[in-house]
């Protein structure tokens, strides 16, 4: 005998044929999996060298999670007014219409998300590498290994997927809260750390890698669909889960600063590792490359659980990718739409980590009478992804928060269960966060910014044919 959903477990989305099952701590979990990636333990030297003093450096980290929550209303409010499953696709489309909609969903599919996957899967690749002593010839095969088990995972189902995320985002966060306690031991027992002397300050770029670094809580609008009371949680999941990563950043960098003194954090690629080689001896390296390998899972496994969603909406929505919005009722889980998310990004790991891959991608461009891609220029696939990509994420971020004002004016008899506190100064900050985001990345990408741009352009004729064959 069934029994009858209350109303606030009833799905909200019609193309999804299961109630939902994500609790407040799912999404909390994916939150966190996603964000905190490997960007605390590669960003922050770069942001000790910017920010020009300790003080300065714990304030830049504290900004980022300050303009991330500022972010996170805007989202709140946009998740539970509009709570269709694929997030900013249903805001987009919304606000601009059917093209930009579109536009985003193949974005996301022929590089942004697939790209993200593709740099966390490099990240666990380069540290597995290093801690198994394999061949560096062997990190291609290694990332594209971990983006086909995880997705195979989550294609036994969203209780599955959930479980692993739930997991690892705890395994990650125990880890890095041990190295807070191995911060607290250091200075419980004066280990020695290096005098600090002030560096040349370059804010702008600093910021770069601190808002790099919060980036990804947005994705948890993905799933809104299918998380319980999802009208009372979202907004919920987005402030806690922000709220911790902040947290959690500041006592892992308030860690850096009090084992290695400024002048050692700024010169070390590899704080973590400094960190508990110091307090706990050479063990710590092996500790760290274990711990970034399971954040990396976290994250990927996390992008690709939320990311499957937005092209199972664009197929449900247009014709052309109409395949990928096949669901499996009964293990939640929208089959097509992972395993096309999951060759995609391994196409992008063997692109852009292979000599084929690289020649291939260089002779495609010069039949275009483009130049080759400055390869030399970027550390491996993980910074060559990163980079190429950012770019058009950020140019659709800035579209979400400006379609938030077009559908307050637009939309204004619909109920929201939650309003932008103080509004409209959060959705302009975040904005003018966008902006700046956007060209500090076009500048940083330089040549790379093809990689995201030309995908992009590419929907626009797939569009035209969406409509035709519509």
């Amino acid at each position: 005998m069934s029994r009858t959903l209350p109303a606030d477990e009833k799905p909200t989305d019609p193309t999804i044929p299961f109630a939902p099952t994500l609790g407040l701590w799912d999404a909390i979990s994916i939150i966190i999996g996603i964000v905190v990636g490997t960007a605390i333990f590669k960003s922050p030297t770069l942001v000790f060298q910017g920010a020009g003093g300790p003080w300065a450096a714990m304030g830049l980290w504290a900004l980022g999670g300050v303009l991330s929550l500022i972010g996170a209303f805007c989202y709140a409010e946009l998740a539970t007014t509009y709570p269709r499953s694929g997030g900013d696709y249903h805001y987009l489309t919304r606000a601009y219409g059917r093209p930009i909609g579109f536009l985003f969903g193949w974005a996301q599919l022929a590089v942004i998300l697939t790209g993200s996957i593709g740099s966390m899967a490099y990240a666990f690749a380069d540290y597995g590498v290093r801690l198994w002593n394999l061949s560096p010839a062997a990190t291609c095969w290694l990332a594209a290994a971990a983006i086909v088990t995880l997705s195979a995972l989550n294609l036994l189902g969203i209780v599955v997927g959930k479980v692993t995320q739930n997991i690892l985002s705890l395994i990650k966060v125990v880890g890095l809260l041990g190295i807070v306690a191995a911060g607290l031991y250091s200075s419980a027992n004066g280990i020695p750390a290096a005098p600090t002397t002030m560096h040349t300050a370059s804010f702008g770029l600093a910021m770069v890698f601190v808002l790099y670094a919060y980036g990804g809580w947005n994705d948890a609008a993905f799933v809104a669909a299918e998380v319980r009371g999802q009208r009372r949680n979202m907004p919920r999941a987005l402030m806690i889960g922000v709220g911790l990563i902040t947290l959690i950043y500041l006592l892992v960098i308030a860690a850096y600063l009090i084992v290695l003194g400024y002048d050692h954090a700024c010169a070390t690629h590899t704080p973590a590792t400094d960190v508990l080689e110091a307090v706990i001896g050479p063990w710590g390296g092996k500790v760290i490359s274990l711990l970034v390998m399971l954040s990396a899972l976290g994250a990927i496994n996390g992008l690709i659980l939320t990311g499957s969603r937005i092209y199972a909406s664009l197929g449900a929505d247009h014709q052309l990718f109409g395949w990928l919005a096949t669901w499996n009722a009964r293990r939640g889980a929208p089959g097509a739409a992972l395993v096309a998310q999951a060759a995609i990004a391994v196409a992008l790991v063997l692109a852009v980590g292979t000599v084929i891959g690289r020649s291939t991608i260089d002779t495609s461009l010069h039949l275009l009478h483009l130049r080759g891609l400055p390869w030399d220029q970027y550390f491996g696939g993980f910074e060559t992804l990163v980079a190429g990509t950012a770019p058009v994420f950020w140019g659709f971020f800035l579209l979400t928060g400006v379609a938030l004002f077009i559908l307050r004016a637009r939309d204004r008899g619909r109920a929201r269960a939650f309003s932008t506190p103080f509004f409209p100064l959060p959705p302009i900050l975040f904005c003018l966060m966008c902006i700046f985001m956007l060209y500090s990345s076009l500048d940083y990408a330089g040549g790379l910014a093809i990689i995201g741009l030309l995908p992009l352009a590419i929907g626009v004729p797939l569009y035209v044919v969406s409509q035709y064959r519509r």
